[in-house]
């Protein structure tokens, strides 16, 4: 059984440093049958750890009754994450927030409040609530804890406790220290004990996490926000923008040198509130991961990595609200989160900037994280588009050069010939390189691939390839790579340019192999599975000995062998009708007559793209809301298949008005004072 641990610098895996990359999924916002394709999907992209909250008023919204079935089955979850292979972190709360109703406490506890029970303290009568839930959650973990062969490896205590709500200062601790030794004496057991540790939250003993976001969709105010902190080298871990609708804590509560610096809830996108609505795009979380990481990062957990859908409650609906007693509006159902794992599975570009950091470290992490940190251009303002932000991650022998010339929603200034400097006990210099306005990455110098010394390359490290005959390790980059060897041995490398990374996926079956695709790739069972279009081109490294299950062989393009797919289908016919309005809203009615055709279990599914123009939409069929949007500007997908293909659905697009006080980064077009209108639906197939 492997042994975990930590430093004051980074985790350990059986007392060799360990750097994993960690995902956030609700299972229950999400459909239950389809738990095992998005968390392959997860571990495809490189995440080795599952995060999860474990939300109270998903599982008791009525008192004394307990829900752990349909999509809020937590053991079943927990039994799929160990089939597939992914660790698990619990996040047990009890409060969680999480944009969910209450912060996750059911309303009937909410009413104990009011009748003098002392909610988020060490009021026995609370504690008594608190662990009756655990009780019931512990069942469903039973057994499958780390020290039994099982996934959960560790266990977060409550949430942003002392930071939104609680106590602080001693008092705020001792109620930590009294639900750790509660969820322990309830037998969670476990290698890691967290608690988040940003804006003054009580970490009561705990290992800290922390966390850091691209915009701030809580913030109150409806216009462009300062330039953020997170795309700047700096040894700061406090994110002050967290929540700072509620408190903001300039200082943590303990002594950072004591721990390494993980985070738990690196933004994978945001989720748009109703008076603020910023988008998150790939280089927006790619280039604060980037940042992070020659921060001196040990851990990188992104919050959400697969967005999802609120679950249907009995009593009330169960997002976050105004009406509940937050500052926030959020969507009814909708929790996509712009995240890398979209809403209904879709990867985003925000899955493949990440990947490219989680391929890396899944096969070097162990050497990264073991560097000291040595940030360049300490002091560097956030608004300052003049500076390129450097970073270094070194021993005395090797290590890593970081830049960064990305500000989200800032133009920066771009830097010819830039002479780079490995700094070890004898600095390496780079060959001059051009860094152009918004790029961002790392280069290695004297690093060891195999026997092979590499002194230095002006190309990112993505993986190494164990293939029959030899090890290749895959570099990429926006230039030419210029490797620069020690001595006379080189190792084999493989070289792509950066857009070709970003659909780079290393699967493993007799051998490892590197798929180019712009499709989700995965292996399941010792099968490669691969989703597309009608008609699907792939690129494969080295060519497979046996072919690609569904694909022909076409032709050979350098080091890579093209295979194609065409699949034969009938498109869907969609027909849309305006059948109500006036002006506050328009009403339409679409019908989808689909073509030939298998469901979605069997490996099908069609997608709609739906482009309005309005302050949101509702989606409903036969009455029942499926999905709803606060507009952003994007175009809305809805998967059929994750509703058993409905034949019939109404939309209703509420009015924008020119008045509307409310953040878009991209407003529409309106006709006098206000946008009402659904602009297109088309369909997209997607075969697997």
């Amino acid at each position: 059984m492997r042994q975990y641990g930590y430093t004051e610098k980074y985790l350990t895996m059986d007392g060799q440093p360990w750097f994993p990359v960690m995902g956030e999924m609700h299972y229950s916002r999400y459909r239950e049958d389809l738990w095992e394709e998005s968390l392959r999907k997860m571990k495809a992209g490189g995440v080795t750890v599952l995060s999860t909250y474990v939300i109270w008023i998903h599982h008791e919204e009525e008192e004394d009754s307990f829900d752990f079935t349909g999509c809020r089955d937590l053991g079943r979850f927990i039994r799929i994450c160990k089939k597939v292979g992914l660790s698990m972190f619990l996040r047990l709360g009890p409060w969680i927030h999480g944009e969910v109703r209450n912060g996750g406490f059911p309303d009937w506890l909410q009413q104990k409040e009011r009748e003098g029970v002392i909610l988020r303290s060490n009021d026995e009568r609370y504690l008594r609530y608190v662990r009756r839930f655990w009780e019931k959650v512990y069942e469903q973990a039973e057994g499958y804890f780390h020290k039994d062969g099982g996934p959960i490896m560790g266990v977060q205590i409550e949430n942003e406790y002392g930071h939104v709500g609680g106590l602080k200062g001693e008092a705020g601790e001792t109620h930590m220290r009294t639900l750790t030794s509660l969820a322990k004496e309830l037998g969670f057991i476990v290698p890691y004990y967290t608690a988040t540790g940003w804006g003054g939250a009580c970490i009561g003993d705990l290992l800290p996490v922390m966390g850091g976001y691209c915009e701030a969709p809580w913030d109150q105010r409806t216009t462009e926000l300062e330039a953020n902190a997170n795309y700047v080298f700096s040894s700061e871990r406090n994110d002050a923008l967290i929540a700072c609708d509620h408190h903001v804590g300039d200082q943590v509560t303990f002594d950072q040198t004591r721990f390494p610096f993980l985070t738990a809830e690196l933004g994978g996108g945001l989720q748009v509130t109703k008076h603020r609505r910023p988008v998150a795009h790939g280089k927006d979380i790619g280039a604060m991961s980037l940042t992070k990481l020659g921060s001196g990062v040990a851990l990188l957990g992104y919050y959400m990595y697969h967005g999802g859908s609120n679950p249907k409650g009995k009593l009330s609906t169960l997002q976050e609200s105004r009406e509940t007693g937050y500052l926030n509006d959020l969507p009814e159902v909708n929790y996509d989160f712009n995240a890398p794992v979209r809403q209904y599975g879709a990867i985003s570009d925000s899955y493949r900037e990440i990947k490219l950091l989680a391929y890396f470290l899944k096969d070097f992490g162990d050497d990264m994280a073991a560097l000291e940190t040595d940030i360049l251009t300490r002091g560097v303002k956030p608004e300052d588009t003049k500076t390129l932000r450097l970073s270094s991650r070194h021993d005395d022998e090797h290590g890593y050069v970081f830049y960064n010339n990305y500000q989200r929603r800032r133009v920066m200034d771009a830097h010819q010939r830039t002479m780079l400097i490995g700094k070890c006990r004898q600095p390496v210099n780079f060959p001059p390189v051009d860094i152009g306005e918004g790029a961002f990455g790392f280069f290695p110098y004297r690093m060891r691939l195999g026997n092979a010394v590499l002194r230095s390359a002006l190309a990112t490290p993505l993986c190494c390839l164990h293939t029959k005959k030899e090890d290749i390790f895959v570099f990429y980059g926006e230039q030419e790579p210029e490797y620069q060897w020690e001595g006379e041995e080189q190792a084999r490398v493989l070289s792509l340019s950066r857009e070709q990374a970003l659909n780079a996926w290393k699967v493993t079956l007799d051998q490892d192999y590197l798929i180019l695709s712009e499709n989700y790739v995965w292996e399941e069972d010792g099968v490669l599975k691969i989703t597309g279009a009608e008609e699907t081109e792939i690129r494969c490294f080295p060519e497979a000995e046996e072919g690609i299950p569904g694909f022909v062989k076409y032709r050979q393009e350098a080091e890579f062998t093209v295979y194609r797919r065409k699949a034969e289908y009938i498109s869907p016919k969609i027909e849309v009708n305006l059948t109500a309005e006036d002006r506050e809203n328009r009403v339409y009615d679409i019908q989808i007559v689909y073509g030939e055709r298998e469901d979605r279990r069997k490996g099908r599914d069609t997608i709609l793209y739906l482009e309005y123009a309005g302050e949101s939409l509702e989606i409903y069929a036969d009455g029942e809301k499926l999905n709803d949007h606060f507009y952003t500007g994007q175009k809305v997908p809805l998967s059929l298949g994750y509703f058993d293909f409905p034949k019939q659905l109404r939309v209703i697009v509420h009015s924008l008005f020119a008045e509307d006080d409310i953040f878009l980064e991209k407003c529409p077009v309106f006709i006098e004072d206000r946008a009402c209108s659904l602009i297109s639906v088309k369909a997209a197939e997607e075969f697997r």
